[in-house]
């Protein structure tokens, strides 16, 4: 699959305060067909970041101000996730480390081979693309989630543990007429057809079942 049928909506990011790398890298991702925004400085990008996905970083180690690694910690902390390269002309262990660590998606030394560096940009950008959509879909379910009342999210607790609805009912006591209610109120509520889906969107949102 080509860059321009995947990256058209897609923006990489070069944060790098050695002008000369910072063109050669953008010159290579815009040759590729994907927007790309420069920065000299991890505090200009900060600045400038819009937030936009799916995105890639790329960020050299060492810079004047905030480091690469600094820059992925700050991010790390404001909650803003992406895929990042990490570039530097000294690699060494604990840089490495710490890189992957920080959830980067690669460690590349100076001078990069561009054929490398593109196709880890290419990953990136679809790393990417998948996590922003599942995180889309998970702040969807989670709203969904928040509709049900207190009965309701303890019969859908019940329910992902497969209990039937004669036991949950013995339970809660109350009738089993009151459980299937809640049940189709929950199907509803959830936009789930079936209890096998309705389980799968428990394990999407880590729900873990809290039971009297």
């Amino acid at each position: 699959m080509s860059s321009s049928q995947t990256n058209e909506d897609a923006v990489v990011y070069v944060v790098d305060d050695d002008d000369l790398v910072r063109k050669a890298v953008v010159a290579l991702i815009s040759a590729m067909g994907v927007p790309c925004e420069d920065f000299s400085s991890a505090e200009e990008f900060l600045l400038g970041y819009s937030g936009k996905r799916p995105a890639c970083l790329i960020t050299d180690v060492r810079m004047l101000g905030m480091s690469g690694l600094e820059l992925q910690e700050k991010l790390l902390g404001l909650g803003v996730s992406m895929s990042v390269i990490v570039l530097t002309a000294f690699a060494s262990t604990p840089t490495t480390v710490r890189a992957m660590r920080n959830g980067a998606l690669t460690l590349m030394e100076k001078p990069c081979n561009d054929d490398e560096l593109w196709e880890a940009v290419r990953r990136g950008l679809a790393n990417d693309r998948e996590n922003s959509e599942l995180e889309q879909m998970r702040s969807s379910l989670k709203q969904q989630l928040e509709t049900l009342t207190p009965k309701e999210r303890q019969v859908l607790d019940f329910m992902i543990v497969g209990h039937a609805n004669k036991v949950i009912a013995r339970r809660l006591d109350c009738s089993i007429r009151t459980v299937e209610n809640h049940r189709q109120k929950i199907f509803h509520k959830m936009n789930a057809d079936s209890l096998a889906k309705l389980v799968r969107i428990a394990v999407t949102l880590g729900i873990v079942p809290n039971l009297p």
